[in-house]
């Protein structure tokens, strides 16, 4: 009888493992399945954002539209608002506007908050996991990576936009 009990209670926790939004002792499995980790991991993930990545990879189908970057980075657990830019031009340009140059038309920002807090949660977190932790680095690497080859995103966080990485040619 010992037996079957255990069993049954493999059994039950399967289901909660072939789901990778549940998964905890299958995640390194499901991380290999979408190509984890990898340099957009970052150094030392929390339990927590590794499934988050995990499942942003497999629901991700594609996409390069506003809306598509705006899920996608909902999806790794960040709350995001999206800019987009258009060159000055005759007639449609008005007074007190910023003169952008050709090269804006394939800028766009991505705003978030500059430190967005991931809190420990039971059920989800892991045992030796700190309580909560800062920081865009794996939305930055994974909107790049996405991004279409012909644009440039920025990244903005509390207000602060981060041109300095292109260079003034941009702007």
């Amino acid at each position: 009888m010992e037996t079957f009990q255990r069993l049954a209670e493999a059994d039950a926790d399967l289901l909660t493992e072939i789901f990778p939004s549940t998964t905890r002792e299958l995640l390194p499995e499901w991380e290999k399945s979408t190509g984890l980790p990898d340099p957009c991991a970052g150094e030392s993930p929390s339990f927590t954002q590794r499934r988050a990545q995990v499942v942003a990879r497999l629901t991700d189908n594609g996409g390069c539209s506003k809306s598509y970057f705006i899920a996608f980075a909902s999806a790794l657990g960040f709350d995001i608002t999206i800019t987009e830019y258009a060159p000055a031009r005759a007639g449609l340009f008005r007074a007190g506007e910023p003169a952008y140059g050709e090269s804006w038309a394939f800028a766009w920002t991505v705003s978030a908050p500059g430190y967005t807090p991931i809190y420990f949660r039971a059920g989800s977190s892991a045992a030796g996991e700190a309580l909560a932790s800062w920081g865009n680095a794996v939305l930055e690497c994974e909107i790049k990576e996405r991004a279409p080859a012909h644009t440039v995103p920025l990244f903005a966080q509390n207000g602060e936009n981060l041109i300095t990485d292109f260079g003034p040619d941009i702007v």
